[in-house]
């Protein structure tokens, strides 16, 4: 028999007759040598105890009650129960001990638990006859009938007859005849007793008395009943609030008069369900599922009546979308399709599918375009509510509209850019609604469900789409609040001045006035790092992480135009440690692809120096930040990744070499100290004639074509970019350049020796960082990477000639042979295969 482990709580009944929770943990049914037979076993999730071992005894009797509960007795005075997590879980144990015991698993208890002497009154009665004796109806006999409901809870088989025995008799409307009567007289234990019984009622779970119950003539009076708690020394006032707090809003009139009554029922049950009874045992829980299915079923059916009046919707739609729409009006027009939207997620999945349908093909993704937009924050809360239901259900089709949208609409109004803008905009401290539009942007543009079919692919069209019309629009804030550019904050203030101003005024006024030029110019220009504004580049950072790990194509395209991760970087300054952990949590992804073109970004762009100022700043302090720097450098001293080692052990080993409370740092030295060795030795190997001023000049042609491809510019955003292969100059003139080579190199060394990097305290550095573009194409002068000088050359674009006559003028030390693994790998082509030598110049 096979071991079946389910999530289940252990209780025990005590001497006050109450259940005691014994712990979590999960349930099986095995043969237990000890025990002689098959048992229960029951071990705790923390740590594996035991917390239950029971042997199924053949004559015990088991009871299965709500679908989710096993409750028996081991002793006279020892009583446990299985609650469990699923009912999957339960029926399994359950067809366990019915097996044991040899009984049929549709039973739910498998030795009757009443007494041998009612049992057999029952069995004896025929079944056209009442089951149960119920008292007459009267005001004196109500404790009787309060204590017969109550004691019939506890027995499936009672439940059964005794609802049976209320439904033949027409008896529930006579009890509501009574509370009547109760009201008039001011008959408090009367009422107290119809409390308990109408409570009971409900509990015995059965749909045809909630027909009765729930019907126009008697949920008024059944909700006057339940006010009448003994527990409260007040009565409730439900029906005051039912019939008069309670405004039923008609956004379009309702002519359908069944549908209205649905309405109105829907309504007072789920507030009976929700506000008027007590909140549920562990094992009541299940005695209203009846009552959740009774609501669930009446909102599928005012969906679907609400979805074939075309004509209603229609009507919906035009006044939603009609400019001359008051703001109240419009207001009800949202809520009411967010009530609808939630209601559709009771329907199946064909019926959820088709009206979801009906809704685009009426208009909505254009509507809610609109109502996003409006001043109105519960406007636009709902929209946005509106917004995640489309999301959830159909990527796809957000996608395709706002495709088609492009075509035809300029970039500020698309509805991409407008929910990012509403992200950008939100004026919640906790920026609440920001958080839920970036999760379903996270949602749009994830390649996991986007579709391929033989005559497109969704993902690359989408992309394409996305990374020329609403990247722009996304990173402005972040591009914006790291920038020296006067020029580009006054750009992003003429587009996005509305926007921002929420984002750094303190106040986080709601007023709808613009800020003026002068006052958003004068935030704009520092460096913008409230909480508020933390919070949202966060939000971005978390996105463009995602972006990373899922758009390698166009996202690498995009970092390196727009030379993102130097402008991320500036943020490891921010006072607020969540964020500096976002910028570096971005950089940390970046390396983790082990793309040696993002690796030859980094170090040309000299870009750990604003990871190794943070971890010196934060001192001998053991946070999280000082954790998070460590295992990146970690990971680089693990995966071995040589052109990072490399460029970190040249360029700033001096500054880590006294942090020994762990070996990172001193095991990238080793490993570099390996590799060049092994570089080394492979070069004594070769013959003397491949160490010749021609060997070095092809490497050297390879240093040239990477400077070009990164310091060509973009002229259009989006694209991949490759420079071509430059013929170099004839292998006769290569000697001179070699010449001029080594003179930079020596002066190059000479100048390092003056500007290693200060001390900013005791046993610390400080490395200069600047965050313009500059400094990824080697001209930044405060710099303290190491750079190789490209080769001058005849066919060199204008921006590597002008690189190379300026090279003097960078920091850092030239290392021959170990700059990148390419090197290593030309290496070994030249030893293997003389021959190819021509290729690498042609």
């Amino acid at each position: 028999m096979s071991d079946t482990r389910r999530r289940v709580k252990v209780y025990t009944l005590n001497e006050d007759r109450q259940w005691d929770d014994r712990g979590t943990g999960h349930v099986s049914s095995t043969y237990v040598e000890e025990l002689k037979g098959m048992s229960l076993l029951v071990r705790a999730e923390s740590d594996g105890s035991l917390l239950l071992e029971s042997k199924i005894n053949p004559n015990t009797a088991y009871q299965k009650q709500q679908d989710t509960l096993i409750v028996w007795s081991e002793a006279e005075n020892y009583d446990l129960a299985l609650s469990f997590q699923e009912k999957a879980g339960c029926d399994e144990i359950w067809e366990k001990i019915c097996q044991v015991q040899g009984k049929d698993p549709s039973v739910e208890v498998t030795q009757d638990l009443i007494d041998e002497s009612e049992e057999e009154r029952f069995e004896e009665m025929p079944e056209t006859s009442h089951l149960i004796d119920l008292p007459t109806c009267e005001l004196n006999k109500l404790e009787e009938i309060a204590d017969l409901v109550t004691s019939v809870l506890s027995s499936p088989i009672r439940r059964e007859k005794l609802a049976l025995a209320l439904e033949n008799e027409g008896y529930i409307k006579k009890l509501l005849q009574l509370f009547q009567a109760c009201e008039n007289l001011e008959n408090t234990e009367g009422l107290h007793h119809l409390y308990e019984i109408i409570r009971g009622i409900l509990f015995l779970n059965k749909a045809t008395l909630f027909e009765v119950m729930f019907s126009d003539e008697c949920i008024m009076d059944v909700v006057g009943c339940l006010e009448y708690d003994p527990a409260l020394a007040q009565p409730k006032r439900h029906r005051e609030f039912l019939t008069k707090t309670a405004k039923f809003k008609e956004v379009i009139p309702i002519t359908d008069s069944e549908l209205r009554q649905k309405i109105h029922q829907t309504y007072r049950v789920q507030y009976i369900q929700d506000i008027i009874l007590p909140t549920p045992s562990v094992f009541e829980e299940n005695f209203l599922s009846t009552l959740t299915s009774f609501i669930f079923f009446n909102k599928v059916e005012i969906v679907s009546m609400l979805q074939e009046d075309e004509k209603f919707l229609s009507e919906v739609f035009a006044q939603l979308t009609d400019e001359a729409t008051d703001d109240d009006k419009r207001r009800e027009l949202v809520n009411f399709f967010k009530e609808f939207c939630a209601f559709s997620q009771t329907l199946q999945p064909q019926n959820r599918d088709a009206f979801f349908k009906t809704l685009a093909k009426l208009g909505i993704l254009p509507a809610l375009e609109i109502v996003m937009g409006m001043d109105d924050l519960q406007v636009r809360s709902a929209a946005t509510d509106i917004f995640s239901y489309l999301v959830e259900f159909s990527p796809s089709m957000v996608r395709e509209f706002v495709m088609q949208e492009a075509q035809q609409s300029d970039d500020d109004i698309l509805l991409i850019n407008v929910v990012i803008e509403q992200m950008i905009c939100d004026t919640d401290p906790e920026l609440g609604g920001a958080v839920q539009l970036m999760g379903l942007l996270r949602t749009l543009i994830d390649p996991e469900n986007m579709l391929a079919t033989t005559n497109k692919t969704e993902k690359s069209e989408f992309l394409n789409f996305f990374y020329n019309h609403c990247m722009h629009v996304l990173t402005a804030p972040l591009l914006t609040n790291t920038s020296e550019d006067k020029c580009e904050k006054d750009f992003f203030l003429k587009h996005y001045r509305y926007s921002w101003s929420f984002v750094c005024t303190p106040s986080h006024s709601h007023s709808h006035s613009t800020p003026s030029s002068s006052i958003s110019q004068g935030i704009l220009l520092s460096f913008v790092d409230n909480y508020q504004t933390a919070q949202l580049l966060a939000l971005i950072l978390e996105l463009l992480t995602f972006c990373v790990e899922h758009h390698t194509y166009h996202i690498k395209n995009y970092i390196m135009n727009k030379d993102l991760l130097r402008r991320v970087l500036v943020l490891m300054n921010s006072k607020h440690t969540f964020l500096a952990l976002c910028a570096l949590r971005f950089m940390r992804r970046i390396i983790g692809l082990k793309d040696e073109f993002y690796n030859r970004y980094i170090t040309k762009g000299n870009l750990f120096e604003p990871v190794i100022n943070a971890l010196l700043d934060n001192g001998t302090r053991y946070n999280l930040l000082n954790s998070a720097v460590i295992e990146l450098f970690e990971f680089i001293r693990v995966e071995d990744i040589k052109s990072l080692t490399a460029h970190i052990v040249e360029n700033f080993y001096k500054a880590l070499e006294s942090i020994e409370y762990v070996q990172t740092f001193k095991g990238l030295k080793t490993k570099y100290e390996q590799e060049k060795d092994r570089q080394n030795q492979k070069l004594n190997s070769v013959p003397s004639i491949l160490r010749s001023n021609r060997f070095r000049r092809d490497a050297k042609a390879l240093e040239e074509d990477e400077e070009m491809w990164f310091n060509e510019d973009e002229e259009e955003e989006g694209k991949a970019v490759v420079a071509p292969v430059e013929k170099s100059k004839p292998e006769d003139d290569f000697p001179d350049n070699y010449e001029k080579f080594m003179e930079t190199k020596k002066a190059k060394e000479s100048e390092d020796k003056e500007n290693l990097p200060k001390r900013t305290s005791p046993g610390g550095f400080k490395f200069t960082f600047s965050h313009s573009a500059s400094a990824a194409n080697g001209t930044n002068s405060k710099s303290v990477v190491a750079q190789t000088p490209p080769a001058t050359s005849n066919g060199s674009s204008s921006k590597t000639t002008n690189l190379a006559t300026s090279v003097t003028a960078t920091k850092g030390s030239l290392v021959g042979l170990v700059d990148y693994p390419d090197d290593e790998e030309e290496d070994e082509e030249e030893e293997t295969s003389p021959r190819k030598r021509p290729r690498l110049g042609s």
